[in-house]
């Protein structure tokens, strides 16, 4: 069954449609508040926040975008919201790789590894604007006009936004490198 059906029969009171709809969508949602927190008890928390946000929102649903674009704008207004009322944490769980072939693909995964907590660190450090964009595009991987919708601007908006915050992005992680006597 489509999105539209089930946020219609969900407006109308059926409670298992809108559980389809959770069902569809918790995982991107949970993803979501895990890219922004680090952690996945806050995420799981914040995720069944946006869900009850988005249950007692639902009659103002009017389909003008997608219930997923929709839901997104919930989810990052309310992930906004805590990381606005909480102080920064960094926190870089970095989780194993299977490394079971060999040295080779052990110290291939070990590189990987470092250089996602690398960028992860550097993320967390951007300010909140140019995380979320980054986050939204190139790490959920949303279209610019999934982008724009869920942030309300528009697509020429969401390209230089997220022009900027790449430039930046990169300049943390080469000062980072630099720092680490890693940079080349």
């Amino acid at each position: 069954m489509e999105d539209k059906e089930l946020v219609r029969l969900a407006q109308e009171g059926d409670k298992e449609s809108f559980g389809l709809l959770v069902k569809r969508y918790e995982t991107k949602v949970r993803h979501l508040a895990y890219q922004f927190t680090r952690n996945n008890a806050v995420a799981d928390d914040l995720a069944q926040e946006i869900f009850i946000k988005a249950y007692f929102g639902l009659s103002k649903f009017k389909g003008q975008s997608g219930f997923g674009t929709w839901l997104y704008r919930i989810g990052v207004n309310h992930i906004k919201d805590y990381l606005r009322k909480k102080p920064r944490e960094l926190s870089l769980e970095i989780v194993p790789e299977d490394t079971s072939d060999g040295p080779a693909r052990e110290m291939e995964a070990r590189e990987d590894s470092q250089r996602r907590a690398v960028v992860r660190a550097c993320l967390q450090e951007l300010p909140p604007h140019h995380r979320i964009i980054l986050t939204l595009r190139d790490i959920e991987g949303l279209s610019y006009d999934e982008v724009a919708k869920t942030l309300k601007v528009s697509p020429g908006t969401v390209d230089s936004r997220l022009f900027r915050a790449r430039q930046l992005l990169r300049k943390r992680v080469v000062s980072y490198l630099e720092k680490e006597g890693r940079a080349s």
